[in-house]
């Protein structure tokens, strides 16, 4: 008789129940979606997940964060890891900002519309720390969710968030929240958000 006992894993809707107490959140649970909120401030960041039917029939889930904000002077920004695309993308102009930050420059592709603006920002070091604590980033400023998405007022842009697959990694998520909290103080205090409400809920 086998002496193997069986690994059970913690589900997505326990570990995100869990980091929700933690971090003093609320979990909502529908049939199409899973789904935390946490407030910061005056803002509300939610944590969920979806699924997308790929072009070859596989259904692919992805895992997002999202934080609606008033942005003051409309500066928007990309970053995601480097790879062998955006190096040969680089031979043909395409935009990389350099922080001035050896071992962040070389990991990521970095774009804005305010360059001086997005070397504020990344001279955060608190939020290249959280950054590379990642194992796939790809954070942006959105005007808005697209054409099957969430309209925004004017003036309210999005920080957004996302990964392949679902996200089960208690240390991860809280690490995610943190880089938001921390981005939109930083962009407060650089004079690319306001404090207040934006007045919408995802």
């Amino acid at each position: 008789m086998s002496n193997l006992k069986p690994h059970f894993h913690p589900s997505q809707e326990e570990i995100w129940t869990q980091i929700s107490r933690e971090l003093g959140g609320s979990y909502s649970d529908t049939l199409f979606k899973k789904k935390i909120e946490l407030k910061h401030g005056e803002w509300v960041l939610t944590l969920d997940s979806y699924a997308e039917s790929a072009m070859s029939g596989v259904t692919v889930s992805y895992t997002r964060l999202r934080a609606p904000y008033l942005n003051r002077d409309g500066f928007r920004f990309k970053i995601y890891p480097e790879s062998l695309f955006s190096q040969i993308g680089k031979t043909f102009g395409m935009q990389d900002v350099r922080i001035g930050v050896p071992e962040f420059d070389e990991k990521f592709i970095i774009k804005g519309s305010d360059e001086q603006k997005l070397r504020q920002l990344f001279a955060n070091p608190k939020i290249r720390k959280l950054i590379l604590t990642q194992p796939d980033v790809h954070l942006e400023v959105k005007p808005d969710e697209g054409w099957f998405g969430v309209s925004f007022p004017e003036g309210v842009d999005e920080l957004y968030f996302e990964t392949v697959g679902i996200v089960r990694d208690p240390e991860r998520l809280k690490q995610l929240f943190d880089l938001f909290s921390e981005v939109l103080n930083h962009l407060c205090q650089i004079g690319s958000a306001y404090e207040n409400d934006p007045g919408m809920v995802l």
